[in-house]
């Protein structure tokens, strides 16, 4: 078997700890297959296990990178031949950042037609996350106020397009003109630029009452968290949802249990991974409809960034200094 390329992690030390390496190409047990990568999406999970501290860890040494499209290249005994050769997603929680990986093969789905390789590894985590967020848990209605901090972002931004399509009035939080104007693309109706809030004061949460006719908001869909996830937790409609997507901020809000008791708010705990292992169905069928919406030319990716294998530490500085404007995509030197 011939050696790939690869980035390997050997030691919980950040980015400064990844380095390019060629070993030997695996090959597909049982209920697997292998899949030649061209395209791997970059996430903020991927920035916590080079770190160690992501809420679930594959053992050293490893490659990042959870998403990809490629091409099935080799199948496990127990595996239909005719797998061979198609064009598929995949979430494979890490080892994407290389020429080939093993995913299980239930992870697995076509790719849509009229996709580029590139937009369809941005599809199933961001999209994945926003989808079964927004449908399955918070069961998002038509006509209700969606408030999405961290708006410029690759998750932010599928939350900002996916609520438009619900029919809700979304409300964007974004940094910077740049990321503004990418959340105004998506559909948001209104975008706020963080940086103008003073994050200890009530100014955010008076904006978004204003701005909602002293409504608030029906859902918040937080991947930033720390103050501004507690500012916007102030500006919540009755019977409100709050979602704590992740914590780009580096900071784990403490909620406070008096602001969710007297506005009978309920906090929806949020993590796409754990559906692989524990409802695989209710994942499969999320990408199905984000596949459809996308061959059809309903969501769009924004890929903002590609770069190539041995740079692909650029990509994840990107997100690391968060200066990405969407999805930040790795291709392989094929």
């Amino acid at each position: 078997m011939h050696d790939m390329k690869t980035l390997i992690l050997k030691q919980f030390d950040g980015l400064g700890a990844l380095s390019h390496e060629e070993i030997m190409i695996p090959s597909p047990k049982k209920r697997e297959v292998r899949v030649k990568v061209s395209a791997c999406g970059l996430n903020f999970a991927d920035l916590l296990m080079t770190k160690g501290t992501y809420q679930k860890m594959p053992s050293l040494p490893f490659a990042p990178g959870g998403e990809i499209c490629g091409v099935v290249d080799a199948v496990g005994e127990d595996i239909d031949p005719a797998w061979r050769g198609t064009r598929v997603a995949a979430y494979c929680g890490s080892g994407g950042l290389a020429e080939y990986v093993v995913v299980d093969a239930a992870s697995c789905a076509p790719a849509p037609h009229g996709v580029s390789d590139e937009e369809v590894a941005a599809i199933p985590v961001a999209y994945g996350s926003a989808e079964l967020a927004l449908v399955r848990r918070a069961r998002l209605q038509s006509g209700e106020v969606l408030v999405v901090p961290g708006a410029g972002g690759g998750v932010g931004l599928t939350a900002v397009e996916i609520g438009t399509l619900m029919g809700a009035r979304v409300i964007a939080l974004a940094r910077g003109p740049e990321k503004a104007a990418a959340a105004t693309d998506k559909g948001a109706d209104i975008v706020l630029d963080t940086e103008k809030f003073d994050l200890k004061t009530p100014a955010l949460r008076d904006k978004v009452l204003t701005l909602t006719d002293g409504h608030g908001a029906d859902v918040i869909f937080d991947p930033v968290g720390g103050e501004l996830g507690n500012a916007l937790l102030r500006a919540t409609a009755f019977e409100a949802r709050y979602m704590p997507i992740g914590f780009a901020s580096g900071d784990v809000p403490q909620l406070k249990a008096n602001h969710l008791l007297v506005k009978n708010v309920d906090v929806l705990g949020f993590w796409w991974g754990a559906y692989f292992e524990k409802a695989p169905e209710a994942m499969a069928e999320s990408l199905m409809r984000l596949f459809d919406l996308a061959a059809d030319g309903k969501i769009k990716p924004l890929v903002s960034d590609v770069f190539p294998l041995d740079r692909a530490v650029d990509g994840l500085r990107l997100i690391e200094d968060r200066k990405a404007t969407g999805k930040v995509v790795i291709t392989m030197p094929f």
